[in-house]
């Protein structure tokens, strides 16, 4: 096993910025906090702890008065297999990105009406890391978004709870890509002046086979093209009695400027596997085209059944369609700028998150719960380098509190294995996850 650790953002729940393999629901994280995370990650209605700035921030109402302070360890151990790159010549193979570590902090202050603090933490993301590949290269991807966030919640009145949050957003990719140099030339989109398409279509024709996309700073902490920008969130919770709880929150899309590398910060590489001619190396830049989080909304349930016993229940709803149709990125380079668009058509996703929590003692409670969601990515754009295809998940936890003021959570995540196949490239990836987050948390 690869052990990596790979620190984007400091995640305020412990998990993740592009553990890179992420892919849990599509991107997102299945859960944000131990809390949630043990239940499902079902977050809107209930108190969760300062993950609330990302769940629902309208919860951060619920906490009581006083201040609340968590900081996090969490996992992420993706397993991916790809098998049958028949394109490629290459036999199966797993990815060697297996075991991140996020740390993560959060603060927030209950005073009066108001509720204020906030978050660093990671979004999520995606991408594998393959140590050969038709060329005899390393191949790799690492997509992480991360969010620093100030949330603000006001108590109405002893019912109705609002809040929201302002949200700086940044994005960070290294890709390694490889593939038939045919294939490389049949994504052009926009050929610019025609010099570097040119060349690639004129190469093809005198022997070469391979053509290689590739930019990598090769820090587990950066990543060579970067964006940053803005988004929020709305929410609310209403008490309709001691025994139920509505929440509701609204995410906005990602309002991100391109992702960008220095002007030499890319390589263009074209090799002839099999034959006389040197390999060809152009340096250049890449800026990826509006890359955006998608907008996020949802529903959610508290039903506090018993004084012990606690069911959560949300429903959640990415809208991946609007900003995941095609991955585009311009190329400039030889004094031209060619525009490559790799097809995604991502359907939106519906997800369904569902928990209980059992207090067994004063100082120790129980989770548990289930994330049921569908897989968003079409069988024919499913990229053995992006593959985000994870669907269910399975959740247990437990809280301990060693006094008033000082407590521990824990979550432990397994989301049985998914496989896909593209049949347009004849290749399948497997893909399963367990991952875990440990939060130590202080009140004053």
């Amino acid at each position: 096993m690869r052990l990596k650790r790979h620190v984007l953002a400091l995640a305020l729940t412990g998990l993740t910025t592009p553990a890179l393999v992420w892919a849990t629901n599509g991107m997102n994280m299945e859960g944000y906090g131990p809390i949630a995370t043990g239940m499902g990650g079902a977050s809107f209605a209930y108190d969760n702890g300062t993950a609330a700035v990302m769940n629902n921030p309208a919860t951060l109402g619920l906490m009581g008065k006083g201040s609340r302070l968590d900081v996090a360890l969490g996992f992420l151990g993706p397993d991916v297999t790809s098998t049958h790159l028949a394109p490629m010549g290459m036999p199966s193979i797993g990815s060697g990105g297996d075991a991140y570590y996020m740390p993560a902090i959060g603060y927030v202050r209950s005073d009066g009406k108001l509720t204020y603090g906030f978050g660093l933490f990671a979004q999520g993301g995606m991408g594998t890391e393959y140590n050969t590949s038709m060329d005899g290269r390393p191949e790799r991807s690492e997509l992480g978004v991360g969010r620093f966030i100030l949330p603000l919640a006001y108590n109405v009145n002893d019912a109705l709870t609002i809040g929201g949050s302002l949200d700086f957003v940044w994005a960070m990719l290294d890709m390694k890509m490889v593939m038939p140099i045919g294939m490389m030339a049949s994504l052009i989109t926009n050929p610019g002046s025609g010099t570097l398409a040119g060349a690639l279509a004129g190469m093809a024709g005198s022997g070469y086979d391979a053509a290689r996309l590739e930019f990598s700073d090769g820090s587990d902490f950066t990543g060579k093209a970067k964006g940053t920008g803005f988004a929020g969130k709305v929410g609310l919770t209403y008490k309709v009695n001691p025994m139920l709880t509505i929440g509701a929150v609204y995410h906005a899309e990602t309002s991100l400027g391109d992702l960008k590398t220095g002007s030499t910060g890319a390589s263009m590489i074209v090799s002839d596997l099999n034959g006389p001619n040197p390999t060809q190396t152009v340096p250049g830049k890449i800026t990826v085209k509006d890359f955006q989080w998608p907008e996020t909304y949802g529903i959610g349930i508290a039903v506090q059944a018993t004084p012990r016993l606690m069911i959560a229940a949300d429903y959640k709803r990415l809208n991946w369609k609007d900003v995941m149709k095609n991955f585009t990125m311009t190329y400039s380079a030889m004094g031209d700028t060619v525009e490559f668009a790799l097809p995604q058509n991502w359907d939106d996703q519906d997800i369904f998150q569902i928990g209980v929590s059992y207090k067994a003692t004063d100082a120790l409670t129980l989770r548990a719960g289930a994330n049921l969601a569908s897989n968003p990515i079409p069988d024919a754009t499913m990229h053995y380098l992006f593959p985000a295809i994870v669907e269910n998940h399975y959740t247990a936890g437990f809280g301990y509190d060693f006094s008033k003021n000082s407590g521990l959570n824990f979550s432990l995540t397994y989301a049985p294995e998914v496989k896909q196949t593209n049949s347009n490239l004849s290749y399948r990836v497997e893909h399963s996850q367990t991952n875990w987050q440990l939060m130590y948390s202080h009140r004053f």
